[in-house]
């Protein structure tokens, strides 16, 4: 039940079933009878009546900004990453000769470069500004997503996929880490998962690209439709990764954002003080001592490679592919699967909202969870309506949106070690890949297309161990509040404020 409780300098809501502070016991208390009626869209966006005018224009700068920036960089992302698997459909696969496994290779070379590079960009990250970092990696891979068009065999696709994924690898977990050092967890998980939602509109855009490409692109200037894909993505990417130079904040403790003025950066250092959130220190042999003693990095990564590995990988589309095979003409294998998308984009807003409004991560995370393994097993069973059919395959990404919402549990969980925070995103990530370099080209190969049998059992079994590794993980951070909350405010680990499912709550409390 949530109450309303008078603080200095404001008030904040406190969810007093998953919190207590400094070791006293929970106390019920009456709501003031003049308090103000919460208004209808606050269990939509952020509603915290105390909020000074200062705060609400910091935020929307940093929503205007940071979150449009991160949003459009990480569109790019998807769109330079999910090309190949339009392309493999709209006359790449005959041209190149890819007739075997070669694009499950593809996809693997971009998995190893990705895999390769997490760990030393989330350690460069603590070292380098995210304004320079991020993009210039971004620039990069909008480089070689140009030279995908001259590619001739599959090998070149190969080689310059490895080296996309290597760009890319480090765009993901630094944008969460850029988030977690900005929003406080009751602000995290909407703008984390509106950040994600931008993939789901990156697949939509792609398909209904290849198929205006392939139409009115295919043929001019010797150059076939699959090949002006990766032409006009370039074009579009290459002014995102200019703007990040300048719009990227940094972190609080060193930016120098244009948009930010020096109140504005003494609050965002304030604002994640009172968080718990730790600024960046020396990442050395005790902060690795300190961050692989816990049970964090451990199960949180188990947690995000199941996710990453659940389904087919990015170039391998079961709905495109089951379209091609019944006959449908280029621009409907393109555009019909694109449905889907919008699904994953609907729920992915959806699901951030819920989990942000009642501060229950894996309880939305479960939602997910259930949708994505009734898609997988009906599919397993494959003999089925064509209704039943359309419906699974249009259904089976809503259980993307687990993977943004466990992105912020993360944040939240290690959210008083600014190291642990970044090493542990980047773990989790690299982890997952490391493991979606082989996987699918056991589970999902392209030669089983388009029944998948085994893909899809092994997808149905992998949702059963998500549900079970999500209520371990669950289990545990609870099982970490509650001897918090027992063992008073002591504890290093913790400063001064609560960091609890989404909810702040401020050690200076009076308590009845």
């Amino acid at each position: 039940m949530s109450e309303r409780l008078a603080i200095t300098p404001k008030e904040v809501e406190v969810n007093e079933s998953s919190y207590d502070v400094a070791s006293s016991s929970q106390h019920k208390v009456d709501e003031p009878a003049n308090s103000p009626k919460a208004p209808w869209w606050s269990y939509i966006w952020d509603y915290e009546p105390g909020r000074s005018h200062e705060e609400r224009v910091f935020i929307q700068k940093l929503d205007v900004f940071l979150v449009t920036m991160l949003s459009f960089g990480y569109f790019i992302k998807n769109l330079d990453q999910t090309n190949i698997s339009n392309a493999f459909v709209s006359g790449m696969k005959e041209d190149l000769g890819m007739n075997g496994n070669e694009i499950n290779l593809v996809d693997t070379a971009w998995t190893v470069g990705y895999v390769v590079g997490q760990i030393p960009s989330q350690i460069v990250l603590t070292k380098v500004r995210p304004s320079v970092w991020v993009p210039s990696c971004e620039l990069l891979w909008t480089i070689l997503t140009f030279c995908l068009a001259a590619a001739k065999t599959s090998n070149h696709v190969i080689a310059i996929r490895f080296f996309v994924g290597l760009a890319e690898s480090i765009f993901y977990p630094a944008a969460h880490t850029i988030l977690g050092s900005w929003y406080k967890p009751s602000e995290l998980g909407k703008r984390a998962c509106i950040f994600h939602a931008s993939s789901a509109a990156a697949s939509m855009f792609s398909g209904y690209l290849q198929a205006g490409v392939y139409k009115g692109l295919n043929g001019v200037n010797g150059f076939a439709g699959w090949q002006w894909l990766f032409i006009v993505d370039g074009i579009i990417s290459l002014p995102i990764c200019i703007a990040g130079f300048f719009i990227l904040p940094d972190l609080p403790e060193n930016t120098r954002a244009f948009y930010l003025n020096e109140s504005d950066r003494t609050m965002a250092q304030e604002r994640m003080e009172k968080a718990g959130r730790a600024p960046r220190t020396r990442l050395g042999r005790s902060a690795l001592k300190r961050i692989f003693g816990r049970w964090h990095v451990y199960l949180l990564t188990i947690l995000y490679i199941i996710f990453i590995n659940i389904s087919p990988s990015s170039s391998i589309n079961p709905f495109s592919l089951w379209l091609k095979a019944k006959g449908e003409s280029v621009e409907r294998i393109n555009i019909i699967p694109t449905a889907s998308s919008a699904i994953q984009l609907v729920l992915t807003v959806s699901f951030a909202i819920v989990s942000d409004a009642i501060r229950r991560r894996a309880s939305i995370m479960s939602i997910s969870t259930f949708l994505g393994g009734f898609a997988a097993l009906v599919l397993a069973i494959w003999n089925i309506p064509d209704g039943l059919k359309w419906f699974a395959f249009l259904l089976q990404r809503a259980s993307v949106p687990y993977g943004p919402l466990s992105m912020s549990w993360a944040n939240e969980i290690c959210g008083a070690d600014a190291e642990e925070r970044a090493i542990v995103i980047g773990i989790m990530n690299s982890m997952g890949y490391a493991f979606n370099a082989w996987v699918p080209l056991l589970t999902y190969p392209q030669v089983d297309s388009p029944t998948f049998r085994k893909g899809f059992i092994f997808s149905t079994v992998a949702f059963g161990a998500q549900a079970v590794i999500t209520a371990v993980v669950a289990f545990m951070y609870k099982r970490d509040q509650k001897r918090a909350n027992g063992g008073g405010r002591g504890d290093h680990h913790a400063p001064g404020v609560g960091d609890v499912e989404g909810v702040i709550v401020s050690s200076a409390l009076e308590r009845p």
